[in-house]
């Protein structure tokens, strides 16, 4: 696709024009795509207008004195909530009217469909289409009543005598007051008649109808302010806030249709989040229920350490529940409960497989029981002995903080000198150089591995309790009953196990500030305790963070879009130029995106830059790992994420992967699989994350950027033997930094044309004698399986004497075939009615007799056919009902001719042994009765390869029977009667796959019997109804077929023993079929070593073999810039929720090199993304 791809097609285009008007106005549909009677758009301004109008009538008994203000507010608020249960009675009246045979659910989106048929002014249509009404009667009451509160509040907010009080300014008061109408008008009619589909989406469904309430909810916001304004006294700061959001009120409408204000489920989750996070130290949670826990659990923690009478009890209570909010209390809250069940439940408690969970046991928990208790008593001994002194450059504060200074560079380092590029721009001189291999990496790297667990130690033991050194000793704690003092310090007490790297970067900030500014007279000094320091240090570490990934990010959007070719549109130039003239503006924007912590938004990743609204940090509303496009791929991605996990584990321990915090991406790549990582929690010694797997069938744009996160990886991890020491990043500014590599025990696959091998006469030529071969040794094993089978259920000791009956084994020698197993349609199988049988007798009570006791030896089958046009009568001994092959049968056998009752159907002949244990070898009797003639019999005597046959048997041991014969073997081989068995047998899965002629098969129908798609022959379907025979025969064909690939790549095989042991690891080792077989899926999850599969190219009439091994390889891994995705992810929700662009060949979903466009695309949560494999939450313990 070109760069100049419309941005929407025609249709959405028109659409778009629809509905972004509407959006605006908050409801009213002015633009419809037809011809509407004028009274529709004239009801629509007059309900647009009538909260004003309303509004108005208070307002002037107000300014008139007649009516005081709140019973002005009152006044107006009552009208409104008459005025809305009048309208929504009016719709519900409007439905009933008109009857419908389904009640259908209510639409805000506008289609081409929605066109009314409107016959009058008030007419049901009419109301029907204005006012939709609501889904629920309690949101009819509610809303309405809403509505009042809203106009009454509304009307005290914009009394013009109040408004003038604020500013003493006329032409302020009448633009305040007019554009403020307008503002709650446009509540007021989202919430009572249309809401209007917002910009700001989160949840794909408004299942509960909550987006009605967002603009009203801002709107209280604003007068809530105003309120606390009137009834507090000498309150400049309220006064100044009142003013400034007098004004912004004016620009609400602009802020709802730009999307900069989060849906309410948004604001909630954001809220607590950030709370969370920076107000109480905590961590972002992966779903909402444990976010609204764990915030409701912090925030009382918070709350109770203000009543605590004792500052050495604040200290104990802050550290001890400091350390035990940072657990991963869901974990042990798991193991607990499993422990219990346990421990209750009288059997074994069922194993819960909830993913990867942390194996929380008596290790664990004394460790957590020991660093609490040293975390206690060092805070207590410390704060005790040494709390009361002051700050200088010698007191006991300022050593812990040197210590913490140190401690910081040493981690800094040693968590850099483990990745491949020194702050993601010169190539770091000790990692491992040329890494390919596991082997080579595992020696080169064991350096690394020391310094990773150095860094672990001093990260998990040292630096907390350096820290608690630090605050323990800090004089803030002697204020008691301090708020500043638990916020602050209970936020930091947590945070130090919570986020162990970031609360050390913020303790030595604060503690350099406070060495550098001893004057008591500073303000922040004089006014802020440690607490809000470290939080305010907190907030401003994490926001310049983020302005700086911003920045990078609107940067690369901006360069790129016109050095990439391929990106650049005819409107390129002129939006750079915007770009660079409005740079203050773009920067304003950069900044208060990050400071609400909100995306920055890149409209269909043009370098057209807007705020998106606030929002949870992992970005989608719904549970982690809960949905996914699950195909035939997916079955790779869930073998090696167990694998990989673990890999994951000891890198995040070490450091090797950076700095990870909760929102962090990480790209991994092996082969053609992507792995797309999520962190989503982090606490002390565990990480939660999600890792989702990209398609593996690539499109052209994801192989386009599939080759670019390729060559960025070679340069890094494959290409270093030519490179110089401190090399700059060739690829620096992409997305995308290389980090490490990380060994994990994954399929690799390799694909190779097969053309000189299954083309080849000389090797089709010896096809057919392998096949021989191979299918005698499965016949062989299969038979010789069912007897340590049969042995094992009890029967080995029957017949101590080692004489065994000739009915023993499952196909009874002297017994007639089954009815349902007839391999023909000969007359000479089927024995007619003669004058003297029962013509009213379906069934004979014999052959009835012989299907129910299929055991009983001597039984001739009969089949009873009708006279054509006679009544038939059912039998008393014969069941009501037939089966469908039954009568399928019966009505197939009435065509044939009759038969003269003396001559009996043909049945094999009884198999004398002389050998009495072969019957424990004796193949299925029904297995040797295809229809071939006597030639091809003696023809395969000739062709049977004997020694090979005796080879085999003579590598039998026999070891389940308790009593056999010294010379059992020697019996066995000499046994001519076993072997005429085995001849036929393989005679007939080679008449069934080969037919009877003995030309060497051709490569087409070599792959079709390997496919099992071999045209229909009477071989065939004899073979066919022969299941387990046709899976065994099927089995042994891809073996032989592997064999001639093996033999003619790696030579022949030159004896037996050899061969045998090719075979059994095919058996053991391998899964040779077909990619489409469900086996094959079922290999790769139990992890069989190596699999094969024979494929074929139409188009380039080839014929190619992919084999899968399993073996621990090297996976590349790189840190995505976590705001690039976030960006990229708003636009996608903004696109293809508002604007339902959902074109598969959009322009914000082609290849584009540099931010990896269509791969972020891919990794988002369905239904947006298309990721085929997402895993539920995986808990990695980092100690």
């Amino acid at each position: 696709m070109g760069p100049d791809v419309p941005l929407l097609n025609d249709y959405k285009q028109e659409f778009f024009l629809k509905r972004f008007p509407q959006t605006v106005l908050g409801g009213p549909r002015f633009k419809l795509g037809y011809c509407a009677p004028p009274y529709i758009y004239v009801n629509q301004i007059i309900l647009f207008l009538t909260p004003w109008v309303l509004g108005g009538v208070g307002t002037l008994l107000y300014q008139l004195g007649i009516m005081k203000d709140y019973y002005t507010a009152a006044l107006s608020g009552g009208l409104m909530f008459v005025t809305a249960l009048i309208l929504q009675m009016t719709n519900l009246y409007a439905k009933q009217k008109t009857v419908t045979v389904e009640r259908m659910q209510i639409q805000n989106t506008l289609t081409d469909e929605d066109e009314f048929e409107f016959s009058s002014c008030v007419g049901s249509e009419t109301v029907k289409f204005i006012i939709p009404g609501k889904k629920y009667m309690i949101n009819t009451v509610f809303h309405s009543l809403l509505a009042g509160v809203l106009c009454g509040l509304g009307t005290w907010y914009l009394l013009p005598n109040r408004i003038t009080l604020l500013y003493s300014n006329i032409g302020g008061t009448v633009m305040i007051f007019v554009f403020g109408w307008v503002t709650i008008c446009i509540g007021e009619y989202s919430l009572i008649i249309n809401t209007a589909t917002e910009t700001a989406t989160f949840q794909a469904l408004d299942t509960y109808e909550i987006t009605a309430l967002m603009r009203p909810f801002y709107i209280f916001v604003f007068i809530a302010v105003d309120l606390a304004h009137r009834f507090a006294v000498n309150t400049p700061i309220l006064e100044q806030t009142n003013q400034i959001l007098h004004i912004i009120f004016l620009f609400l409408p602009f802020l709802w249709a730009m999307g900069i204000l989060p849906p309410l489920d948004a604001l909630f989750l954001w809220g607590m989040e950030q709370l969370l996070e920076f107000g109480l130290g905590g961590s972002p949670m992966s779903s909402n229920t444990k976010l609204l826990v764990m915030f409701l659990i912090s925030a009382g923690t918070a709350i109770a350490s203000y009543f605590i009478p004792s500052t050495l009890g604040v200290i104990l209570f802050m550290t001890g529940f400091g350390f035990i909010l940072s657990l991963n209390l869901s974990e042990i809250a798991f193991a607990f409960k499993q422990t219990m069940i346990s421990h209750l439940a009288s059997s074994k408690s069922k194993n819960v497989h909830r993913g990867l969970r942390i194996q929380f046991g008596w290790r664990e928990f004394i460790f957590y029981l020991t660093v609490l208790a040293f975390a206690l008593i060092e805070a207590s001994l410390l704060h005790q002995f040494a709390g009361f002194s002051s700050f200088s450059k010698a007191s006991p504060q300022a050593v812990a903080s040197y210590v913490l200074i140190v401690l910081l560079i040493i981690m800094w380092i040693l968590r850099e000198i483990q990745r491949v590029y020194l702050f993601g721009v010169f190539r770091n001189p000790f990692y491992p150089k040329d890494v390919r291999t596991v082997t080579v990496f595992m020696e080169k790297q064991r350096r690394l591995m020391k310094v990773g667990v150095v860094r672990r130690i001093l990260l998990t033991l040292v630096s907390p309790f350096a820290m608690i050194a630090f605050l323990s000793l800090d004089r803030s704690l002697q204020n008691l009953h301090s708020v500043s003092v638990c916020i602050g310090f209970t936020r930091i007490f947590r945070m130090v196990w919570q986020n162990t790297e970031n609360a050390l970067l913020d303790i030595v900030v604060v503690s350099v500030a406070q060495m550098l500014a001893f004057n008591p007279d500073l303000w922040w000094n004089r006014s802020l305790d440690t607490g809000i320091r470290l939080l305010l240090v907190g907030i401003l570490r994490d926001r310049l963070l983020q302005f700086v990934s911003k920045l990078q990010f609107a940067i690369a959007i901006l360069l790129t879009s016109w050095t990439e070719k391929k990106q650049r549109r005819k409107s390129t130039a002129t939006l750079i130029m915007l770009n660079v003239v409005f740079f203050p503006i773009l920067l304003t924007f950069i900044t208060i995106s990050a400071f609400l912590s909100s995306p920055l938004l890149p409209l269909f990743t043009l370098p057209v830059f807007l705020i998106g609204f606030p929002r949870p940090i992992r970005s989608w509303p719904g549970p982690v790992g809960a949905a996914a496009c699950v195909c035939a791929d997916t079955v790779y991605y869930q073998q090696m994420v167990p694998s990989l996990a673990l890999a994951l584990q000891s890198a995040l321990a070490a450091g090797s992967l950076g700095l990870s915090l909760p929102g962090s991406h990480y790209l991994c790549r092996f082969q053609d699989r992507l792995m797309w990582i999520l962190v989503l929690e982090k606490g002390f010694t565990y990480c939660g994350v999600n890792i989702k797997g990209l398609e593996l069938q690539e499109t052209s744009c994801h192989a386009a950027e599939a080759h670019r996160v390729d060559e960025i990886f070679e340069m890094a991890f494959e290409h270093q033997e030519h490179t110089k020491i401190l090399s700059p990043n060739h690829y620096f500014g992409h997305i995308l930094t290389p980090c490490t590599v990380l060994p994990v025990r994954l399929y690799s696959d390799a694909r190779n044309v097969l053309s000189g091998i299954i083309d080849s006469h000389e090797n089709l030529k010896h096809l057919k004698d392998d096949f021989i071969k191979v299918l005698v040794w499965m016949l062989v094993q299969y038979c010789y399986k069912k007897s340590k089978t049969w042995e094992s259920l009890g029967h080995g000791n029957q017949n101590k004497k080692g004489s065994f009956p000739a009915n023993r084994h499952s196909g009874a020698v002297e017994r007639s075939r089954p009815l349902r197993e007839e391999d023909s349609f000969s007359v000479d199988t089927i024995e007619d009615w003669t004058d003297d049988s029962d013509i009213f007798d379906p069934e004979p009570s014999g052959r009835m007799k012989d299907r129910k006791e299929p055991g009983q030896l001597g039984m001739t089958r009969k089949v009873h056919l009708s006279i054509p046009g006679s009544v038939e009568t059912q039998s008393q001994d014969v069941p009501q009902e037939m089966s469908p092959e039954d009568k399928l049968y019966r009505a197939v056998v009435l065509g044939l001719p009759a038969v003269d009752k003396g001559k009996q159907r043909e049945v094999l002949p009884q198999v004398e042994f002389s050998c009495s244990y072969s019957e424990l070898l004796s193949i299925p009797e029904e297995w040797r009765t295809a229809p071939v003639p006597a030639s091809k019999v003696n023809e395969m005597r000739q062709r049977f390869p004997e020694e090979w046959y005796r080879f085999i048997l003579s590598q039998l041991d026999f070891f389940h029977l308790k009593e056999k014969p010294l010379n059992l073997l020697e019996d066995l081989m000499k046994d001519k009667a076993l072997k005429d068995l085995y001849i036929h047998g393989v005679l007939s899965c080679c008449f069934g796959l080969f037919g009877l002629d003995n030309t060497v098969p051709a490569p087409s129908h070599v792959f079709r019997a390997y496919t099992g798609g071999i045209p229909w022959s009477v071989g065939l379907d004899w073979l066919t109804g022969k299941p387990e025979l046709f899976q065994l025969a099927l089995k042994a064909f891809r073996y032989t077929f592997k064999l001639m690939v093996d033999k003619a790549s790696l030579g022949p095989v030159e004896n037996f023993e050899e061969l045998v042991n090719c075979l059994e690891e095919y058996e053991n080792d391998w899964y040779i079929g077909l990619v489409s077989d469900l086996e094959w899926q079922q290999a790769v999850l139990q992890e069989k070593p190596y699999l094969f599969s024979l494929g074929h190219d139409p188009n380039l009439g080839i014929y190619t073999g992919r084999v899968l091994t399993l073996q621990e390889l090297l996976v590349q891994v790189g840190k995505l810039n976590d705001e690039a995705v976030r960006g990229q992810w708003a636009n996608l929700s903004w696109e293809l929720l508002y604007a339902t662009n959902d074109d598969e060949e959009r322009y914000s979903i082609q290849a584009h090199p540099v931010l990896l466009r269509n791969l972020t695309v891919q990794a988002a949560d369905p239904p947006l993304g298309y990721p085929i494999y997402s895993s539920e939450l995986l808990h990695l313990p980092l100690f």
